[in-house]
């Protein structure tokens, strides 16, 4: 069982004010400003409290943490952006485009890891905002934890300095491309269009324009033995690059995404992701629609050791 790429110990945050972020909008086409409706925060709750009954379910071990009312953060639910902890107990802080989400970062989450995990160091990258780079987690970065891979498309929020310093002590090397929808914009995060499994991948490589790049980053893949599975600029748009994988604590690989990256997936490709973990979902048509974010983002994993 391959501990390194996926683990079974997942942090999510509850969201109280979850809304359209207009300091977001410009970079992430993904987000639906029409669907903004009343009610909304509780549509996300709702939604939110779905996909965590499904992850425990299925023997996923989910630690929630509510957000809180103070300060403003619509986007508090995609705690992936700002966090992300390591095997060796390395936890990294990143550098967030948007200023409301620079306040998603809290101490006291890191904090109450500590009860049942090992912090052994915190690298903060977060100094960067204030150069104006940015390099927004597990959004920017799709890591091949075993082979010490981050695929990275560069965008607005994907710097190459930060992505190098990330890489250099992380100990990763980076493979970088552009990648733009079927309209020519910028992608603004990996995460939307790749999905990086223990023996599988998940890509649009009609996202990455350039010839060469696209060659690049399907060579890396295979020669990393994973078998790849090429999603449709629609497919992608309904967030079936944006899926997980995880563990549940029998060990059992799951693949974790959204009910409309599901629905959007041909039976072939489903029957290709089967050989290499079960298939789980949940409806989060709102947070998807107002967020710009599907079920990975709404995943931080831990990979820290467990405290004994």
């Amino acid at each position: 069982m391959n501990q390194k790429q996926s683990t079974s110990h997942i942090l999510m945050i509850r969201p109280v004010n979850f809304g359209f972020n207009e300091q977001t909008a410009e970079s992430n086409a993904f987000q639906n400003k029409a669907a903004q409706e009343n009610g909304v925060n509780e549509m996300a709750q709702r939604e939110f409290d779905r996909m965590v009954n499904t992850l425990r379910e299925n023997g996923v071990d989910v630690t929630v943490v509510d957000d809180t009312p103070e300060p403003h953060t619509p986007d508090s639910i995609f705690p992936n952006n700002w966090v992300s902890f390591h095997t060796d107990g390395g936890v990294f802080l990143y550098p967030m485009q948007a200023e409301n989400r620079r306040l998603e970062r809290r101490e006291d989450i890191i904090m109450d890891l500590e009860d049942n995990f090992t912090v052994k160091h915190v690298i903060d990258l977060s100094r960067f905002e204030e150069e104006g780079k940015f390099l927004e987690g597990t959004g920017s970065m799709v890591l091949d934890r075993e082979n010490k891979i981050a695929y990275a498309c560069i965008s607005p929020r994907t710097d190459r300095e930060v992505l190098g310093l990330f890489c250099e002590q992380a100990g990763y090397r980076s493979v970088t491309f552009d990648a733009v929808d079927e309209k020519g914009q910028a992608i603004y995060h990996t995460n939307v269009l790749m999905c990086v499994g223990c023996d599988f991948a998940v890509i649009c490589l009609d996202s990455i324009p350039n010839p060469h790049d696209r060659l690049v980053v399907s060579d890396s893949l295979l020669s990393a033995q994973k078998e790849i599975v090429d999603i449709s600029f629609n497919q992608m748009n309904s967030f079936a690059g944006n899926m997980l994988e995880v563990k549940n604590k029998a060990g059992e690989t799951l693949i974790v995404m959204s009910k409309n990256a599901h629905d959007a997936l041909l039976e072939e490709q489903k029957s290709v992701l089967k050989k290499y973990g079960k298939l789980i979902y949940a409806d989060i048509n709102t947070i998807e629609t107002i967020g710009g974010g599907s079920a990975r983002c709404m995943m931080a994993e831990v990979h820290l050791p467990v405290a004994i």
